[in-house]
Parts: structure tokens; C-alpha cells; sequence
């Protein structure tokens, strides 16, 4: 376990809590477990992770602890007792005594007290918050703290009428990213980006050399570098995929060879203080890309720079996908992917979503402390408005909402991609050929910064840091 991270103010997460505590109302109560520790295997965790509402709140990493937090703004963390004999074997615990103080919050106790306070604390509420489904086994345990009121009305006892969603205020709230949060960000991008350059030169040069390459080999460098400037983990698990393992999206680094003349995608970002980076690039294993290569790798390296250039505060999360199928689909008739007399115009393959064979996944997704993080895609104050639609791959009918409107600090990632398998009528030259380009980009007023561009995108600018 690990103490708080001190050089984070406690105000940060008191201002969090207070604009949290106003949106439940003056009588409601939230209820915010932290993640439980989980097993690996055997008498082997793995290793540990706060959940991401509880540490939003709180900047507290200890598993077994709990955040209450009422409508007139009063916190209470339940967190585990001292143990010494304990903390010989499982490190530092801070204890209910020095959690005030080191939390900012009004009160603390021990986390084997939580039953007991609970029913007191919820009586006369009008309302109970917690997140709904994310938890296994909260819904019962409120159930039975609720129990214990109702079995006391005749003395008085007045439960709560409501359980509501907490998910839905916290995310509003997670969704557009404070200072703090924005150069968290910006700082496990610059450390993903340069993971992502230690792997394209080990790759260059270990072949040069005339040393087998493994797809894990590329992962160790990503690992090294992660570690090497205090990121605690990978985001997520590292998609290292050489040749037609790049046409798999959610491959997973593995044993397979990274062979002279192929391309390698590497998808990966590392967590620094709870903050997920996610960074894509596709690079030619040896240093240098071939004809086809680069041909698909500068289409859809024009397909990102559209869709960059349509997202900034006032577009809709939607503008950057269809900026970037645009220009996907005019490259795939023009390169001859797709046979302009079977699918017809540009509007077209667009509408009928032709291009779903090669590009299948949408061009973004929101990123903070899940690396697919929380806040819906649909504009709150337009949900009432619906349209319907048949799709026309699966014939099924859609319901259709304005997508969300993009406000400055929200962060999103940008990751266009052509994935090419081998099937009847497609150039025989783009077979197994799979790119993807992803970078992160906090929305600005004008427009956006991407703040993973510390690795290069342009293929000659690779090709050259590869040769270095």
C-alpha cells in the first residue's frame, strides 16, 4: 500500500467533494466504496487499484475503505484500523486517527464500524446515492441497512424514499478535467510517447543487427519506460501486433515474430497518479516503409489530421468520426479497396457503411482515469430528442440522440484505423496490412492539444527517428 500522494492538495478533493454533496441535495447521502483487492491466484494478489469515483473523491489508495459523504457537505471516510503486526506484511496503513488531517475530511472511522453507523446516518434521508451496478453486493448490503430502518418506523425511523444513481452526477463532474487533471495527463503523455520511441528504434535496431524481434521484446520497452518515470501500470494491457496481428483489435502482446518488411501497431499508454494515457502508432518493423505501407499509413494519418481539425469546444463528439470516415472511405475507392461499381459513390459507401470491412470501431472515446472513461455521448440537454433509423448493415432500427457537445477540458482520444484482411476483390499488395494512429486531445476553445505528439506521426519523421 502506498500513503496518500501528498503533493496533491486535500483542497482539490474537498472542492470535489462539496460541488458533489450539492448535486445530491441538502437531505441526500452518498454512499462511495473504493475497489476491493483481488485475487491472482493461490495467496497472490494482484496489484492494487482504487476505484476511480472513491479516489476522484478522496486521492486515498488503501483498499476496505468506504467515503460517506452528506448533503450539508460533511465527508466520514471508514478506512482499516492501525495494525502493526499487519503492516509488517502489507505495508503502511494510515489509520481513522491521521485520516482527517491527511484527507481533509470531517471525520474518520474504522471501516468495521460502517454497519453500524450506516442505518443511523440514513434516517430522515430523502435520498441514498451510490453507483449502480459496479459494485457487486452494495445494492444487498444497502438493502439491509434500509431494512433495519423500515423495521423501526413504529419508533420514529423514516427511511429514504430514493436510491438514485450516484454514477450520473460524479460523471458529469469527471467528464471535463481540472488543471490538476490536465497536466497529469499531458505528463503520462509524454512519458507513453516516449515508450512508444524506445520500442520503434529497439525494433530498427535489433533487426539491423540480424537479432530475432518477439512481440514482447517491445513490450519490455514499453514496461521499462512506464516504470522508469513513476507511472505506476500500463492503462491497459499493451497491444503490441506485428504483421496480421495489427488486423486483430484487441490483440494482446504475445510470442509471434516482428519480421523485416512488416508493420507493427503498437497500442499503449501508461496510468500516472490515477490519469490513463493511450496512444496508437504503426510503424515498419525495419525502419523504412514499403510502397503499399505508406500508401494506407498517409491515408489514414489525413483521415486524423480531419478529424483533429473538427474537434473543438461547440462541435459534437460525433464531428471527428465523420470527418475521418469521410476521408477513410474516399481512399479506400480511390486505392481500390472498395469496387466503386459495386458500392457506388462516396455518399454511398458512407450511408450504406460500406467501409465497415476495413475501419469497424469509431474514432474516439473519452480518456481520464479510465482509460475508457466515464460521461455519456449524448447531449443532456437534447436527450429528449430522438430519431430513428435502420441500419444498414444488421437492418436493425436505431435510435438516433445529438451527440454530446464538446466543452474545453473534456479529453478525448483520436484514433482512426484501416485494418486490411485478406478476401475476394481486395489488392492483393494491402493483404494483412493493419494501422491505426491514436492520439489524446484535451478540447480547447480554438480547437484541441494533443498532448501525446511527443512520439512522431508522419511517416518520414518515424522512418528518420528510427534510423537514429
Amino acid at each position: 500500500m502506498t500513503q496518500p500522494n501528498i503533493a496533491v492538495p486535500t483542497t482539490l478533493y474537498a472542492q470535489r467533494r462539496a460541488e458533489l454533496a450539492r448535486r445530491i441535495g441538502p437531505h441526500g447521502v452518498a454512499i462511495i466504496p473504493t475497489a476491493p483487492e483481488q485475487q491472482r491466484n493461490r495467496d497472490a494478489d494482484f496489484m492494487y487499484r482504487p476505484d476511480s469515483y472513491f479516489y476522484y473523491l478522496s486521492g486515498f489508495t488503501e483498499p476496505k475503505a468506504w467515503l460517506v459523504i452528506t448533503g450539508d457537505g460533511r465527508s466520514t471516510v471508514y478506512c482499516q484500523p492501525k495494525d502493526l503486526e499487519r503492516e509488517i506484511w502489507d505495508g503502511y496503513r494510515l489509520g481513522p486517527d491521521a485520516a482527517p488531517a491527511a484527507l481533509g475530511v470531517e471525520a474518520a472511522l474504522s471501516s468495521s464500524e460502517l454497519d453500524a453507523h450506516m442505518p443511523a446516518l440514513l434516517d430522515g434521508r430523502d435520498a441514498v446515492w451510490y453507483p449502480f451496478a459496479t459494485h457487486p453486493g452494495l445494492e444487498a448490503r444497502i438493502d439491509g441497512w434500509l431494512g433495519q430502518l423500515r423495521a423501526r418506523v413504529r419508533y420514529g425511523t423514516l427511511c429514504p424514499e430514493q436510491q438514485r444513481d450516484l454514477c450520473g452526477p460524479l460523471d458529469e463532474m469527471r467528464l471535463v478535467k481540472d488543471a490538476h487533471e490536465q497536466d497529469l495527463m499531458r505528463r503520462a503523455g509524454q512519458i507513453s510517447a516516449g515508450a512508444h520511441i524506445r520500442a520503434m528504434q529497439l525494433s530498427a535496431r535489433m533487426l539491423r543487427a540480424g537479432q530475432e524481434v518477439r512481440e514482447y521484446h517491445l513490450d519490455a520497452e514499453l514496461l521499462h519506460e512506464f516504470r522508469r518515470h513513476g507511472s505506476q501500470a500500463p492503462a491497459y494491457g499493451s497491444i503490441v501486433a506485428a504483421g496480421a496481428n495489427a488486423c486483430v483489435l484487441h490483440y494482446r502482446a504475445d510470442t509471434a515474430p516482428v519480421r523485416d518488411g512488416e508493420l507493427v501497431l503498437i497500442d499503449a499508454g501508461c496510468e500516472l497518479d490515477g490519469y490513463a494515457s493511450d496512444i496508437t502508432r504503426t510503424f515498419p518493423a525495419n525502419g523504412k516503409y514499403t510502397g503499399p505501407q505508406r500508401t494506407l499509413y498517409e491515408l489514414v494519418l489525413a483521415s486524423q489530421h480531419a478529424a483533429v481539425a473538427a474537434t473543438r469546444a461547440g462541435a459534437r463528439f460525433t464531428d471527428p468520426h465523420e470527418a475521418s470516415v469521410k476521408v477513410l472511405a474516399q481512399g479506400m475507392l480511390d486505392e481500390g479497396l472498395l469496387d466503386k461499381n459495386k458500392v457506388g459513390t462516396l455518399q454511398d459507401v458512407i450511408e450504406q457503411r460500406a467501409y465497415f470491412q476495413f475501419y469497424m470501431h469509431r474514432t474516439g472515446h473519452w480518456l481520464g482515469m479510465d482509460v475508457h472513461d466515464c460521461g455519456g455521448y449524448t447531449e443532456p440537454s437534447e436527450i429528449g430528442t430522438v430519431s430513428e433509423r435502420k441500419d444498414a448493415l444488421t437492418g436493425q432500427t436505431i435510435k438516433d440522440r445529438p451527440a454530446r457537445i464538446l466543452r474545453e477540458g473534456m479529453v478525448l482520444t483520436i484514433e482512426p484505423g484501416i485494418y486490411v484482411r485478406p478476401a475476394p476483390g481486395v489488392p492483393e499488395q494491402f493483404h494483412n496490412i493493419g494501422i491505426r494512429i491514436e492520439d489524446d486531445a484535451i478540447v480547447t476553445a480554438t480547437g484541441c492539444e494533443l498532448v501525446s505528439r511527443g512520439v512522431p506521426v508522419e511517416a518520414d519523421a518515424i522512418e528518420a527517428l528510427m534510423r537514429a
